[in-house]
C-alpha cells in the first residue's frame, strides 16, 4: 500500500473521530465540516435542460447518468464561468422494458453565473444561473465500430478473446451498454462503468471500445453456474431471464454506478450501487455492505485491482416506517482513500406517484483503516456479509455526512423544493451525477464547485427514440438539471 498523503492522514485522524455514522441523524448544516476543513458553503446555482431537448441524432436527450468537466478548459471572467462538460446517458426510454438505444455520450457547454453562498439570486432568475447548452453527441460503440446497444443482454455473452474478457450480448448481436458512471483522461479517451457486467470500459476520444476491466469474479452475475448479464428488463418480446435474479454476484441494476478518477491521476475508484446478491444485496433492507475497488491505473489499457474495501451505505426508514438502504448513485475521487459519495432513496420526485424523498446526501468516504479484501477469499465463493452482517474480520470504510441535497432552506432560494406539489420545481428521483470545477480564485484555492446533475429517465411528453415518438406515463415532463454547491476541500489543489 502506498504510504498515506499528509492530507489524508489527517482526514483519516477526523473520521476515526466520527462514528460509524447515524445515518439516521442529522445532517451538517450549511457551514459545518465532515472532515478537517471540509466545509459546504451551500447551493449557489441551479440551471436546467428541458425535457423535450433532442440530441444530434433527433432522439430524446439522456440527462445524467454521469458526468465528467473538462477542467482544462473551465476558464472564469468578469461575467462568471465558462467551460464544458460530458454527460453520459443510461441505457435510454424504458419504463416496460430495455430498446435498441445506441449508446453515447453529450457535450455540454456551460455558461455559469453563482451567487454569493448563503444569498438568494434575484427574482425571477433563481434558475438560470446555470445555462447549459447541447454542443455535440457522439455514439459508443464496440472495438470492431459497430453501434452498441442499451437491450438487455438476455442469456448473451461474448466469449472472452485476447485481453479482452467476456462481455453481455444483447439478442442483436451488439455490446449491451447500460452506462452510469464517465472519467474523462488527458488524451481525450475516457473510463465508462456500466450495471450490466459490471465492467469498466475504456474508449477513445472518438468512441471506440479499447478495453474493458471485469470486476473481481464475486461481482460477476452468475446464474445456474455461468455469468449471466442479465438485469430482468427484457427487450421487445424476449423472454425474463432464468432464474429472474443472478444467484452471486451483482444485483439487477445494481453495477458499478460510481467511478472517478484520483485528481493525480493513478488510480480509478469503482463502486457498486449496493450490496452483492452474497452479500445482502437481495433485500433492499440488507444491502448495506458494498465494495469499492480501487485499481492502479498507471497503464490504461490495463487496469489492475490495487485495493478493495467495504462500504457500508447510509441506512434510513422510510415513509411507512420501514427500514431501507441508500444505495449510491455516483462518486467523486479526492485521493486514492478518499472520495465524495452520493446516496439516495428511491420512487419519490417529480414524474412520480411519491413526491418526498427521505434520503439524498452527499457524504465523505474515509477508506484509511478499511480491511483491504482485494485477492481474498471475499473475492471468490466467501460472502463477505451474508445476510447482510459483515464478516467480523473485516473492518469497513468510515463516512461522515457532508450534504444535504434536500435542505429546505437551500432549495427554498432556488425557488425548488423537495415533496408536495409534485410539480416541475419538486426535486425529480433520480440524482446521479457529479463533477468538481475550481472556483478559479487565489484568496479561496481550496474551493471548488460540486456540480451535481439529475437523471430525468427520458421521462418528456414529446419524446422520441429508436424510430418512434412516446409519451411518459402519467404526463412526466422531468427537466435535466444542475445544482452547483460551493465546497471547501483542502489540499486538493496539490494532488
Amino acid at each position: 500500500m502506498n504510504h498515506p498523503s499528509p492530507f489524508r492522514s489527517r482526514l483519516a485522524a477526523v473520521a476515526l473521530t466520527v462514528s460509524a455514522i447515524a445515518l439516521t441523524g442529522p445532517a451538517l448544516a450549511e457551514g459545518q465540516t465532515a472532515g478537517v476543513g471540509f466545509i459546504n458553503k451551500g447551493l449557489v446555482g441551479v440551471g436546467r435542460i428541458p425535457a423535450s431537448q433532442r440530441d444530434k441524432f433527433g432522439e430524446t436527450f439522456g440527462s445524467g447518468s454521469g458526468m465528467a468537466i473538462d477542467t482544462a478548459g473551465w476558464t472564469r471572467g468578469a461575467d462568471g464561468y465558462k467551460g464544458s462538460l460530458w454527460l453520459l446517458p443510461d441505457r435510454g426510454y424504458n419504463v416496460t422494458g430495455t430498446t435498441d438505444y445506441r449508446a453515447r455520450i453529450n457535450t455540454i457547454g456551460i455558461e455559469f453565473t453563482p451567487v454569493a453562498p448563503g444569498t438568494a439570486p434575484a427574482a425571477g432568475k433563481e434558475q438560470s444561473g446555470v445555462k447549459a447548452a447541447l454542443a455535440d453527441t457522439m455514439l459508443l460503440t464496440d472495438d470492431k465500430g459497430n453501434d452498441a446497444t442499451g437491450l438487455d443482454p438476455l442469456n448473451g455473452v461474448r466469449a472472452a478473446s485476447g485481453a479482452m474478457p467476456a462481455l453481455p450480448l444483447a439478442g442483436n448481436g451488439k455490446l449491451a451498454l447500460d452506462d452510469e458512471a464517465v472519467a474523462r483522461l488527458p488524451d481525450g479517451s475516457m473510463f465508462i462503468s456500466d450495471e450490466y457486467g459490471p465492467n469498466i470500459y475504456r474508449f477513445s476520444a472518438e468512441g471506440r471500445l479499447m478495453s474493458a476491466t471485469q470486476p473481481p469474479a464475486a461481482l460477476v452475475p452468475m446464474r445456474k453456474g455461468q455469468p449471466n448479464f442479465s438485469s430482468d428488463n427484457p427487450g421487445p418480446g424476449a423472454a425474463e431471464p432464468d432464474p429472474k435474479d443472478p444467484e452471486t454476484g451483482r444485483q439487477n441494476n445494481q453495477g458499478l454506478e460510481g467511478m472517478a478518477m484520483t485528481p493525480d491521476g493513478k488510480f480509478l475508484i469503482a463502486v457498486l450501487q449496493s450490496a452483492a446478491r452474497q452479500d445482502g444485496g437481495d433485500s433492499a433492507a440488507t444491502r448495506q455492505n458494498t465494495r469499492a475497488l480501487v485499481y492502479d491505473a498507471s497503464d490504461l489499457s490495463n487496469l489492475k485491482l490495487a485495493h478493495e474495501y467495504v462500504v457500508p451505505l447510509p441506512v434510513f426508514k422510510d415513509a411507512k416506517d420501514k427500514t431501507k438502504v441508500a444505495a449510491q448513485s455516483e462518486i467523486v475521487a479526492l485521493s486514492d482513500t478518499t472520495f465524495l459519495m452520493l446516496a439516495r432513496d428511491s420512487g419519490n420526485g417529480q414524474g412520480l406517484k411519491g413526491d418526498t424523498s427521505v434520503f439524498r446526501k452527499i457524504l465523505v468516504v474515509d477508506l484509511a483503516g478499511a480491511t483491504d479484501i482485494a485477492g481474498s477469499a471475499f473475492d471468490k465463493d466467501k460472502p463477505v456479509a451474508p445476510k447482510g452482517v459483515l464478516d467480523p474480520s473485516v473492518v469497513p470504510a468510515r463516512l461522515a455526512p457532508f450534504i444535504d441535497i434536500n435542505d429546505k432552506a437551500e432549495l427554498g432560494r432556488f425557488g425548488l423544493h423537495n415533496g408536495a406539489p409534485n410539480d416541475s420545481n419538486n426535486l425529480s428521483e433520480k440524482w446521479e451525477a457529479m463533477s468538481l470545477a475550481s472556483v478559479l480564485d487565489p484568496k479561496l484555492p481550496d474551493d471548488y464547485f460540486l456540480f451535481v446533475a439529475n437523471d430525468n429517465d427520458f421521462l418528456t411528453q414529446d419524446g422520441f427514440q429508436v424510430g418512434a415518438p412516446y409519451k411518459a406515463e402519467n404526463g412526466a415532463d422531468v427537466d435535466t438539471m444542475f445544482l452547483v454547491y460551493q465546497v471547501t476541500l483542502p489540499g486538493l489543489a496539490g494532488k
